[in-house]
């Protein structure tokens, strides 16, 4: 069977609600893990699974993206690989995640950008940065501030739309994976309790400690809290240097305090905090998927995980670059740099890795809520 004919098969499995190919491999697999449950007391999934005898597609895809790919429960299992039954959660709920990822982007077609992820972030950063370079190449040498070469209002002009669109394609694809996955739940509305331990959960990385409180498995069996600062150091850094540009628009446009900014204000302090932060964090996990064991994750996600880190510690690099060259000749040509990788970033933010941490704020929250309900089967769990 080509590959043509795989996914033709997988796309008419998914319109007639069958489950695909790997989702049936998470279903033989977590009939297992019930039997065993030797795991229950690990990340959030397994505790979810305990409450179900059977694996539909709502489950298959909830239980996914509750799992956070820390390794634990492979090097603990008694029936992974090399075993005959080779049951290998991390890698099947990998793979599955990101079929759901595909399966609920919006527009509906755009999804096929997630197969084909480190070419659509090489094209969307090569034009990124041809036009910004373009655009920049009029622009007076030894200008002193970035925006003698690119206006405020210009630069808005331009990144507003596209990230209007990423936040609109990203809130309209995780509200139908969450209508989808809201009757496994028996459809039970959102408590402020449960809400508050969702966002608990999500701020701290909770499940990035493997369930147990020692970390992440990596490279072999040792546990690690190597991922979990990474993640940490990425996550907050990004938010910070968010907030920067967020406090900026802010003070240019309601208090008219226009820009640029220097130390000590706030969004220079913010910038510069978090764009340190994200160069570190990126720089680590990099490090760390290079390291990673063979059996951890979807081989097949690689360029989409390495297209994401590196974009991301290409904008913090050349933000933090900018500062230091302000006044000198190669300033306009590091501010395209920055600006390409920006615009490259917004343009495949509803395709790339960074889809994964809104899939899995959806699902752990669906998790505070289902804990809270009677255990209808009265197996395990909470």
């Amino acid at each position: 069977m080509n590959t043509l004919q795989a996914l033709t098969q997988e796309a008419k499995a998914l319109a007639n609600g069958q489950l695909t190919a790997p989702e049936t491999e998470v279903a033989r697999q977590l009939q297992i893990c019930n039997a065993c449950r030797y795991c229950e007391g690990f990340c959030a999934m397994f505790p979810a699974m305990t409450r179900r005898l059977e694996f539909g597609k709502a489950d298959i895809h909830f239980l996914a993206n509750l799992c956070h790919n820390c390794g634990a429960c492979l090097h603990a299992c008694q029936y992974a690989p090399p075993h005959e039954f080779a049951v290998n959660v991390p890698q099947a709920m990998a793979t599955v995640r990101g079929q759901t990822y595909a399966d609920y982007a919006w527009p509906a077609p755009l999804g096929q950008l997630y197969q084909r992820n480190g070419l659509t972030l090489s094209v969307a950063l090569a034009a990124g940065l041809a036009l910004f370079i373009w655009l920049a190449a009029d622009a007076t040498a030894g200008a002193k501030d970035f925006y003698a070469i690119f206006p405020h209002n210009f630069l808005v002009s331009l990144f507003a739309p596209v990230f209007l669109f990423a936040v609109l394609a990203l809130t309209l694809g995780v509200r139908r994976f969450w209508r989808d996955i809201s009757p496994v739940t028996t459809g039970a509305p959102v408590s402020a309790p449960a809400a508050a331990e969702a966002t608990h959960d999500v701020l701290r990385l909770k499940y990035l400690d493997g369930g147990h409180g020692e970390g992440c498995n990596n490279e072999h069996d040792a546990f690690s809290m190597s991922r979990r600062r990474a993640h940490h150091l990425t996550f907050y850094g990004f938010m910070l240097c968010f907030a920067a540009t967020s406090l900026a628009t802010v003070y240019h446009y309601a208090l008219g305090w226009e820009a640029p900014y220097d130390l000590p204000s706030l969004p220079k302090l913010l910038g510069a905090v978090g764009g340190v932060m994200l160069c570190m964090g990126t720089l680590g996990l990099f490090k760390l998927k290079l390291q990673r064991h063979p059996l951890h994750g979807d081989a097949a996600q690689k360029p989409m995980d390495y297209g994401f880190i590196g974009l991301l510690f290409l904008i913090s690099a050349s933000g933090l670059l900018l500062w230091g060259l302000r006044g000198h000749t190669q300033m306009p040509l590091a501010l395209a740099v920055h600006l390409g990788s920006v615009m490259a970033l917004f343009a495949t933010l509803p395709y790339n890795k960074f889809a994964h941490g809104i899939y899995r704020t959806a699902s752990l929250l669906r998790h505070a809520v289902e804990k809270r309900q009677p255990n209808r089967l009265g197996l395990g769990g909470e």
